[in-house]
C-alpha cells in the first residue's frame, strides 16, 4: 500500500491538493455526470453514490452536484464525455496509469503521451502496466483527529470487513475491497472517525524505489499529469526514501 500512500503524503506536504482546489470541482462534476447516465438514483447507482460522496468530502456544494448529475441525466446539457486509460512508464522504470474523461480522445492521447516524453517517461500499449494495480477501497484516519487508539480502530475495520490495516506515526490506513468499501465507511463514520481520505481506487501490488534525480522527475510528471483537464486520476508504484525525498523532492 506504501506506492499509493506515497504520492498522497507528497500531494499533501506540497501542498499540491490546495494548488488544484481550482480545477478539482470541475473534475469532480465530470465524473459524476458521466456517473449519472448510468440512472440519476445513488441509491440504485453504485458508481455515482460514490461518487457524490467523493464531491463532498472535498466540500463541493449541493447545487454543482445535482447540476452535474443532471447533465448526466439529459435534463440539463453536458459534455458528451467517455473513459480513457493510458499507461506507461516514468523515470526508474515507475508504472503509471491514467484515467481520463474525454470528449475528444486523439487530443487528450496527444497531450498525454506528450507530458509523458517530456518528462523522461514514455506513454506503453493498453495493458502494459494494469495487471501491476488492483482496485481497492482506502479509508485514511489522522491519528490527530481521533483519540481511539490503534487496537481500537482495527478491531472495529475487521468487523466491518476490511482486509488490511496499516499504523504509521501520524494515520490509519484501512484497506477494503471495492465491494466492502461502503459498509466500512459507513461503521466508522458511526462510530465518529473522520476520514482525510476515502476512496475506491488503484493500488500497486509491487513497487519501484526512486532515487536520486528520478525522484524530481517523477514528481513533475506525476504533477503534469494530474494538472492537466481531462486526465481524473493518476497512479504509479513508485516509492521513494524520505531522505531522499527531502534531498532531491523538496
Amino acid at each position: 500500500m506504501a506506492g499509493h500512500s506515497k504520492w498522497k503524503n507528497i500531494q499533501h506536504r506540497k501542498g499540491r491538493q490546495d494548488a488544484l482546489r481550482g480545477k478539482i470541482f470541475a473534475k469532480l462534476s465530470r465524473e459524476i455526470t458521466v456517473a449519472a447516465r448510468e440512472g440519476g438514483d445513488p441509491d440504485i447507482n453504485q458508481r455515482l453514490r460514490l461518487a457524490i460522496a467523493k464531491a463532498r468530502s472535498q466540500n463541493m456544494p449541493n447545487d454543482n452536484i445535482e447540476r452535474a448529475i443532471k447533465k448526466g441525466t439529459g435534463e440539463e446539457g453536458g459534455g458528451n464525455y467517455e473513459a480513457a486509460t493510458y499507461e506507461g512508464y516514468g523515470p526508474g522504470g515507475a508504472a503509471v496509469m491514467v484515467e481520463a474523461l474525454t470528449d475528444n480522445r486523439n487530443r487528450t492521447a496527444a497531450d498525454v503521451r506528450h507530458i509523458f516524453t517530456k518528462r523522461d517517461g514514455n506513454l506503453g500499449e493498453a495493458g502494459c502496466v494494469a495487471w501491476m494495480f488492483e482496485r481497492k477501497g482506502i479509508l485514511t484516519i489522522d491519528r490527530e483527529h481521533t483519540d481511539k487508539g490503534e487496537d481500537d480502530v482495527l478491531m472495529l475495520a475487521l468487523e466491518a470487513g476490511a482486509e488490511d490495516f496499516e499504523a504509521t506515526e501520524e494515520t490509519f490506513e484501512i484497506t477494503t475491497s471495492p465491494e466492502a468499501f461502503e459498509e466500512v465507511k459507513n461503521t466508522l463514520e458511526e462510530e465518529g472517525f473522520p476520514f482525510s481520505t476515502a476512496e475506491v481506487t488503484m493500488v500497486p501490488k509491487n513497487t519501484v524505489d526512486l532515487t536520486g534525480e528520478q525522484i524530481p522527475k517523477m514528481l513533475a510528471l506525476m504533477e503534469a499529469l494530474e494538472d492537466h483537464d481531462d486526465v481524473q486520476s493518476v497512479y504509479a508504484n513508485f516509492e521513494m526514501d524520505d531522505v531522499e525525498l527531502e534531498k532531491y523532492g523538496g
